[in-house]
């Protein structure tokens, strides 16, 4: 891989220092897109219609509901091809501008192929370790009178665990993919318009935001529509369509696993160059941030796009997907338990909102559109404004789709109000959604108080910068916390009022609201992620301006761009993890629901008054604190070597500060390269293994004190506290860093001394001790909260 990083030809650094080196070297794209190019047109086109025409057959022998949501992606794939048009017809700009892009493109698409070839094998691994679990392991009555053996349930587990972790390898590389190829085009727009660069940007974002979407919906529906035709679904004497969803949680547990590591290696990777660069760059040598004399800014800006954008979107792949096979599970479970007639609606009720996102999202993306103005950025419309003004209409539009939703599908003659109360169990999570946008916002965007007193705290050092900062991130915890309490309390009780009972007459709808709150949540996920991929190619674009040293007025507006997409990183944060929260929620209560069904006893309370079942909630909370420190570690290691290494080029190389000799980019590429692959593991490793080993031990040891499910109550222990302690510290994480990062940014506007004053030193060393907690840890964290829950699905047999 080294040889990968440093092989090409950097060129003689040119005397002018307005003139960049050439750095083109060969591109890569993943083996599957290189076969598929390969292939003629004619024939392509051919296979594509075979696979649409196989789609819609099993669709329609599953459900016309499926059908509908099958069509709705398939034209969203179309909807993101024009994005993508569009995008890449816009200008690269001059010269010195797309080779650095070049640059920046190479340097990602080789980290990409090292480290998700890395965790192709570990995923491989992990999924014999699956196989010859399922194998061994018992098996459901419900499952056994379906004719559904050991072997068949482990292959279509282990199928589904691979498939799910394909799909997500898939999304990180889409995130990629437009990422390092719309940052020179919204670079070279700047020079022109601020308005069209914020354009472009945006519809890069949502062609990424749509493709993820649609392949985390797709990717289910196909799933579940191939297991229904296969089974032979609700024929006599097979399986049940209410218990089809259960197996697909080995899709779910692939997505995640993907998602951890990628969210991992990514962040170390971003992280530590971005630490190492600024350290020895702005305030050792005192040269802007993206300065092309910077030996790391290389490696700073490829790390923006395999952190923030091939990373970001494996995660929202794997939010979507945890979700909607949870809800599956619960409405399907609800509907069994109500005796309703035709239990589709509420098992296939969250493709049908995710297909909706991907129309009222599209509508969104396409509302920002390029108005004329000056590029002066005193003249023209805040960035924020415009972003927010098209999330409006996508949250007025979902308000209108998912009633109409629960109307269509939830409507049942045994409660025909119900729908009535799971369409305000949706509004409760699209106004939560909301909020916690609004709270993110809040907390980390210097026009509110909050950024302002950091920065102010920097004007006293940089110790009272430090101190601020966390104050800020642990007082941000409070309100989101309250907003998720509500949300899960309020929906719970919309659910269990919906008139839905079982055959004893209890309320059933309790749990199934807080489902359709989570939908709601995430029903305008892909706009969100429009907004989240937005962040990285304007902090991509920025650094190619500076880089290629355009005029200052161009670097203003990258600027207000940068910061904009700063907040924006940091907003879409904050709903992952709220969204993160209630799709735990869920999954804890499915986990609950399987160790019943496999006991054959009930599982309704965790009782956290038995010692050992408290020991495990102690070592759920102590997981995301040592998992936390391992992750900062990370950086930390590696932005040592990224320092020295720096700092060694400037002692051997005086010319580099007068243009006379040419950094060596691509040796401080191949340390945090290298060392964020083999950086990941140890913390990817313990959240994986510990549930696991866990679970064994108590089993074992209510095997002897007479207690068979004291594996599973101590599990389901370790889950629930974990996820409370991870929701916390992630949303301390997040903040905290944004928070620093944009009083960074207030002051570089020229405030409180502006750039290269002391105040702004301190405000350098806040932003550098909050990046592994923003784009390290906090990412990671709400990622492994929820592959915890769905580990804890797959291997809940084990621990009985």
């Amino acid at each position: 891989m080294d040889d990968e990083m440093e092989g090409g030809n950097l060129g003689p650094y040119q005397d002018r220092p307005r003139t960049f080196p050439s750095m083109k070297s060969k591109a890569y794209a993943p083996w599957i897109f290189r076969v598929l190019m390969r292939i003629n047109s004619r024939v392509l086109l051919a296979l594509l219609l075979v696979c649409f025409v196989a789609i819609f057959y099993i669709g329609a022998s599953t459900s016309p509901i499926l059908v509908f949501v099958f069509s709705v992606c398939i034209i969203s794939f179309f909807v993101s091809i024009y994005l993508t048009k569009w995008v890449l017809a816009k200008d690269e700009g001059p010269p010195e501008m797309s080779e650095i892009s070049d640059a920046i493109r190479d340097g990602a698409e080789g980290f990409f192929r090292t480290q998700y070839g890395t965790i192709s094998k570990m995923a491989l691994l992990l999924g014999l370790v699956i196989l010859g679990i399922y194998l061994f392991r018992n098996i459901t009555p419900q499952q056994e009178l379906s004719g559904l053996g050991r072997v068949t349930s482990a292959c279509i587990t282990v199928a589904a665990f691979l498939f799910g972790a394909l799909c997500s390898g898939v999304a990180g590389y889409v995130g990629m993919w437009v990422s390092v190829r719309a940052n020179v085009r919204v670079s070279s727009a700047a020079r022109r318009s601020a308005r069209e660069a914020l354009q472009i940007a945006v519809r890069a974002g949502g062609f990424s935001a749509l493709v993820v979407v649609g392949m985390a919906v797709m990717g289910v529906a196909i799933l579940y529509a191939i297991l229904y035709v296969w089974f032979g679904v609700d024929s006599t004497g097979t399986m049940k369509a209410t218990d089809l969803p259960l197996l697909l949680v080995g899709y779910g547990f692939g997505a995640s696993f993907v998602a951890l590591f990628a969210q991992l290696g990514g962040g170390i990777f971003t992280k530590a160059a971005d630490v190492g660069a600024d350290l020895v760059g702005k305030v050792e040598q005192g040269i802007p941030e993206d300065d092309p004399r910077n030996p790391a800014v290389i490696a700073d800006l490829v790390g923006d796009n395999v952190g923030d954008c091939a990373a970001r979107g494996a995660d929202l792949f794997e939010s979507i997907a945890a979700e909607i096979i949870s809800a599956m599970i619960l409405g399907g479970t609800m509907a069994q338990r109500c005796k309703i007639e035709d239990p589709s609606g509420f098992i296939l009720f969250p493709l049908v909102v995710h297909s909706f996102d991907l129309v009222i999202s599209s509508v969104g993306i396409f509302s920002i559109r390029n108005k004329r103005d000056s590029g002066v950025i005193g003249t023209i419309e805040d960035p924020m404004k415009t972003l927010e003004k098209g999330y409006s209409v996508t949250i007025f539009l979902a308000v209108l789709t998912f009633g109409l939703s629960t109307r269509w599908l939830l409507y049942t003659e045994q409660a025909p109000t119900a729908w009535l109360n799971f369409a305000l169990c949706g509004l409760v999570g699209i106004v939560t959604a909301y909020v916690f946008v609004w709270i993110s916002k809040y907390y980390t965007d210097y026009k509110y108080e909050p950024v302002r007193t950091l920065a102010l705290a920097s004007s006293t050092g940089h110790g009272t910068n430090i101190i601020a900062g966390v104050s800020l991130g642990l007082e941000s915890t409070a309100l989101p916390v309250l907003v998720i309490s509500l949300a899960i309390v309020s929906a719970f009780w919309l659910g269990r009022t919906s008139g839905l009972t079982d055959e004893t007459g209890n309320p059933t709808g309790g749990l199934f609201g807080t489902a359709v709150a989570t939908m709601g949540m995430l029903s305008t996920a892909a706009y969100v992620l429009t907004m989240d991929m937005f962040g990285p190619i304007a902090d991509n674009a920025g650094g190619i301006v500076e880089m290629s040293q355009q005029p200052e007025s161009v670097r203003e507006i990258t600027d207000v761009l940068d910061a904009v997409g700063n907040t924006t990183k940091a907003t879409t944060k904050g709903f992952a993890i709220g969204s993160a929260a209630l799709a735990s929620f869920l999954l804890f209560s499915a986990y609950m629901d399987e160790v019943a069904a496999f006991a054959q006893e009930p599982f309704k309370q965790v009782d956290i008054a038995i010692p050992e079942v408290f020991v495990g909630g102690l070592l759920g909370s102590m997981l995301i604190f040592l998992f936390s420190a391992w992750a900062c570690a990370a950086v930390g290691r590696t932005a040592q070597e990224v320092v020295n290494e720096v700092r060694r080029q400037f002692i051997e190389r005086p010319g580099i500060m007068d243009y006379k000799e040419k950094p060596d980019y691509g040796r401080c590429v191949s340390i945090v390269a290298s060392a964020s692959l083999k950086e990941m593991i140890k913390p990817g490793a313990l959240a994986i293994i510990s549930p696991t080993v866990v679970g064994v031990l108590f089993r074992i040891l209510g095997y002897y004190t007479g207690h068979p499910l004291l594996g599973a109550k101590v599990v389901a222990s370790m889950l629930m506290f974990a996820t409370v302690s991870g929701i916390l510290m992630a949303l301390f994480l997040n903040t905290a860093g944004g928070a620093w990062d944009n009083a960074k940014k207030y002051i570089e506007t020229g405030a409180l001394g502006g750039k290269g004053s002391d105040t702004h030193k301190a405000a350098i060393t806040g932003d550098t001790v909050g990046d592994p907690f923003k784009d390290t840890a906090g990412p990671s964290l709400h990622v492994l909260i929820k592959m915890l829950a769905t580990i804890t699905l797959v291997m809940a047999p084990i621990f009985l």
